[in-house]
């Protein structure tokens, strides 16, 4: 009886999430016209889920070819100008920065994906949530603040304030939840030791980190969660798609919000949807920004295709180990395929290791990789030995003195491309 409810169920969601997408494509090709005419061909309503395959897929650079046709905010628009009350553009960590704009009801949409990030993680209204970001263009904990106010929690923005600044707010207003890269809240570590700081004695429970990988490799939530003596969750989103992701308490990866999103994994080259357990390129589709639809949207994650449930009980799409790395940053060194992500979580093993950078050069026309390290003490030979057996490549690495490598509050720009081209 209880499979039956839970099939019943089930269909029932899946029946849920068609019409919303059904919705929303009648809606779009009426008045959106960048979709109207990637549409023009497609006849509706799509019978089933699977039959998103027949949508075109969206690419980034697609967009922003819109915008510079279309100045300054392209096609990507449903409703007149007048009717978009906030504006964000992406990093431009990846391309040309691509400009966003939200109508009120997709600002609250993307309220109500975080609010999810927060269900998930156990903050609730007797919290008092932390922003460590200097609020800007960039999309950000923009919404993160904005839900937190929606549950009823108390929020405080740091903006412009220096880390140290930072840490003494956190301690004098008893925050309880940080929100922070994960690389901040490394670096929020090595700054809390300068000033001899215990991060374990302070009223920080939950780590809630985004912008980065780093939050699903076990090294370094390890690491954050040893330093902090909190517990840290993942979140997953982006400026053109929204907040589509989150960890739970298994703390094994990421559930999509299948409420809000429609996920697929395909193969990079064929384009075709990956078997069980494979790796592929995360698409995905948004249901609920009317405002600014993204269709089939090829993200550039890289994600491992599973249909097994998660054991927390969410029944929502789950990858295991979350964003496995981005397929821009793939690159092949002497025959072997390397995501940098590879590469950091053998790094943070090593707690001596403050900061790094991972460097392409070429010798001899071969493509080389070397590690750049601040650490407390000299562990270059057992850090070359571990990451040749974990790599399975000979990767050269260099101490270098402390506090010369640069730290980051936004997203980590860690890879040095020398490569000749």
């Amino acid at each position: 009886m209880l499979e039956q409810r839970e099939g019943e169920a089930l269909l029932l969601h899946q029946e849920n999430r068609l019409h919303k997408l059904n919705q929303m494509l009648v809606s779009i090709m009426q008045y959106n016209r960048f979709y109207k005419e990637k549409l023009k061909d497609i006849k509706l309503p799509l019978k089933s889920l699977e039959d998103i395959r027949q949508l075109p897929f969206t690419e980034k650079k697609e967009l922003v070819e819109d915008q510079n046709a279309h100045p300054p905010y392209g096609s990507n628009h449903t409703f007149p100008i007048d009717k978009y009350v906030r504006y964000h553009q992406t990093s431009g960590t990846s391309g040309a920065p691509l400009k966003v704009l939200d109508t009120k009801e997709s600002w609250e949409w993307w309220e109500d994906c975080w609010a999810e990030v927060y269900r998930s993680s156990g903050v609730t209204e007797k919290d008092t949530v932390f922003l460590a970001f200097s609020f800007g263009p960039f999309i950000g904990f923009w919404a993160a603040f904005e839900a937190a106010k929606k549950i009823g929690a108390l929020v405080i923005a740091s903006g412009s304030q220096k880390s140290n600044e930072r840490l003494y707010s956190m301690i004098e207003n008893k925050a309880t939840v940080l929100l922070c890269t994960p690389s901040y809240a490394l670096h929020l570590a090595e700054v809390a030791e300068q000033h001899q700081i215990d991060l374990k004695h302070t009223s920080v429970r939950t780590i809630i980190t985004a912008g980065e990988p780093g939050g699903s490799v076990p090294s370094i939530r390890e690491r954050i969660e040893t330093l902090w003596g909190a517990k840290l969750f993942d979140h997953v989103g982006m400026t053109e798609m929204g907040a589509y992701g989150y960890s739970c308490s298994e703390q094994k990866g990421i559930h999509v919000n299948e409420e809000q999103f429609i996920a697929e994994v395909i193969d990079p080259d064929t384009l075709e949807w990956v078997g069980e357990g494979e790796r592929g390129e995360l698409v995905l589709t948004n249901l609920g920004r009317l405002g600014y639809p993204a269709i089939r949207y090829r993200t550039g994650d890289i994600v491992v295709h599973s249909s097994l449930p998660c054991k927390c009980g969410n029944h929502y799409q789950f990858f295991p180990g979350g964003i496995a790395g981005r397929k821009d940053d793939m690159v092949v060194i002497r025959g072997i395929n390397i995501y940098p992500s590879s590469i950091e979580a053998v790094i943070r093993e090593f707690p001596e290791i403050t900061e790094f950078r991972i460097v392409y050069y070429t010798v001899d026309y071969m493509d080389q990789v070397k590690v750049k390290f601040e650490a407390n003490r000299d562990i270059s030979s057992a850090l070359a030995w571990e990451l040749r057996d974990r790599i399975g490549l000979r990767i050269d690495v260099e101490k270098v003195e402390n506090g010369t490598l640069e730290r980051f509050t936004m997203k980590a720009r860690r890879i040095i491309d020398e490569r000749k081209r």
